[in-house]
């Protein structure tokens, strides 16, 4: 039988992903509607090239707003969404080794190491949150 402390900490970390989760989502819609609505924004304070052709940067809005709603859907309900709490924690990670990657030995390129961050501490914050629970 599990003590009233084991329900209290599951409670918490079950509250935090939610907010992680809810975060990641706020995190994507802003870096959606800055590809779409100020892309120049983006490329000033990040000191990255913008691609040639806008509609890439519309594609990449699209999908940031795709994860973002899933992110919603799964801190409803982060149970009956695990796979995309997993795909959440992986597809974080990964951003941030991608975004690593291109920025590594590329000074032109640093303005991505706060975004690789990001990409990271929200791969942490799920995984801290998540791994718990399913033990």
């Amino acid at each position: 039988m599990k003590t009233q402390t084991a329900i209290a900490r599951r409670f918490k970390l079950v509250g935090l992903l939610r907010a992680s989760l809810v975060l990641g989502a706020l995190y994507d819609f802003g870096f959606a509607a800055l590809m779409v609505f100020a892309p120049e924004f983006a490329e000033r304070v990040f000191r990255v090239p913008l691609p040639g052709e806008t509609f890439y940067l519309w594609l990449i809005a699209v999908f940031l707003l795709m994860l973002g709603t899933l992110y919603l859907a799964a801190a409803q309900d982060p149970r009956r969404y695990s796979a995309v709490v997993v795909v959440a924690i992986g597809g974080r990670a990964l951003g941030a080794l991608a975004l690593g990657a291109a920025a590594f030995d590329r000074p032109e390129l640093a303005g991505l190491w706060p975004l690789a961050g990001g990409d990271l501490a929200f791969a942490l914050a799920h995984a801290a949150t998540w791994i718990p629970l399913r033990a």
